[in-house]
């Protein structure tokens, strides 16, 4: 390094030798990681009046970084969550920094150190058999268009792909005959493939004949050829979703995303009988305990549990008041 107390060259190989070479991580984690350091740089830089290409490594220490997370939080309201996701990402890079610069061990720990907040898991959302019927009949099969999103909705709801996995789709990946399946290259750059139900084959085989855009390659390509962005696909889903509401008016209150058709596809596996382990392969999951959020959101399956118990008869009795220290440590 030209300058061992500059952060910038050392930020510079993070990015370059750390994550795309090493590391090879995907395009999506090192979007996020740089989205990361885009938005604490301007914080610095509004906060130290300094460039982030004169910042020296000692300027960025934890109590900066506390201040940074405490303003996405509080000023612009974003969630435990991502508050967390922008702390890991920051956390990478300095263990990357404990070898690259160990004359600032003491400083690089204190930041490590900095704990991810805990937060309420809510339930996962996800459609019902007759809001996903009513969306897969919303888009206008007459055109072009039309026909793309209702074979992107089919796929998405029924492979349960990731909206990175599903944008980037091309023709070659798609498997169509005896075993037909789509082969992606998922989360931590691991490969698998997904099978197709023969409905999802009918409209994949009749969208394969349709005239290709751009270069030919992408499966659902935009009006121009071209992959489409995360926008777009908003949109899209967005207008579906509005259209299907008439038809079907719970749909009013849903917001529809490629992750809800995600969670709606493993409810409906894991509703089915489908072992968890499965389920995990499925969506490509890195351990079968994140398929347990499933699980806790089902409440058809935990009422099905409680219909083969024997109901606790219940006896009323007469409320005594209790010890008033012992009142106050329940209350705590």
């Amino acid at each position: 390094m030209t300058n061992p107390a500059s952060f910038a060259p050392l930020l510079e190989r993070f990015f370059t030798q750390r994550l795309m070479q090493q590391r090879q991580a995907s395009p999506h984690t090192v979007s996020s990681y740089r989205d990361t350091f885009r938005q604490f740089l301007k914080f610095v830089q509004k906060r130290l009046h300094k460039p982030p290409s004169r910042l020296s490594f000692e300027e960025v220490d934890a109590p900066l970084i506390v201040a940074f997370l405490d303003d996405l939080e509080k000023r612009r309201g974003i969630s435990v969550r991502s508050r967390n996701l922008r702390l890991t990402a920051i956390h990478s890079f300095f263990r990357f920094a404990a070898f690259e610069a160990p004359e600032h061990s003491a400083q690089i720990q204190r930041v490590l150190a900095i704990p991810s907040k805990r937060y309420t898991r809510t339930l996962v959302p996800f459609l019902t058999r007759a809001e996903v019927d009513a969306l897969l009949l919303a888009p206008d099969r007459q055109t072009w268009s039309g026909r793309r999103d209702h074979a992107f909705l089919l796929v998405a709801v029924q492979t349960g792909l990731r909206l990175s996995e599903m944008t980037g789709l091309k023709r070659e990946d798609l498997v169509l005959g005896t075993g037909s399946h789509l082969r992606v290259i998922g989360k931590g750059r691991k490969e698998r493939c997904t099978p197709l139900a023969r409905p999802t084959q009918a409209v994949l085989t009749a969208w394969l004949r349709e005239r290709p855009r751009g270069d030919g390659q992408v499966l659902f390509p935009s009006v121009k050829g071209e992959r489409l962005s995360v926008h777009g696909v908003q949109y899209m889903l967005n207008k579906h979703r509005t259209t299907a509401s008439k038809a079907c008016p719970s749909l009013q209150q849903k917001r529809v995303t490629v992750h809800r058709l995600r969670h709606t596809m493993a409810m409906d596996l894991l509703q089915s009988g489908v072992d968890r382990s499965v389920i995990a392969l499925w969506l490509g999951h890195e351990s079968v305990e994140t398929t347990q959020i499933y699980l806790d959101a089902s409440l058809a399956m935990k009422e099905q549990a409680l219909a083969k118990t024997t109901p606790v008869h219940g006896r009323q009795s007469r409320f005594r008041p209790g010890d008033q220290l012992m009142d106050f440590l329940n209350s705590l």
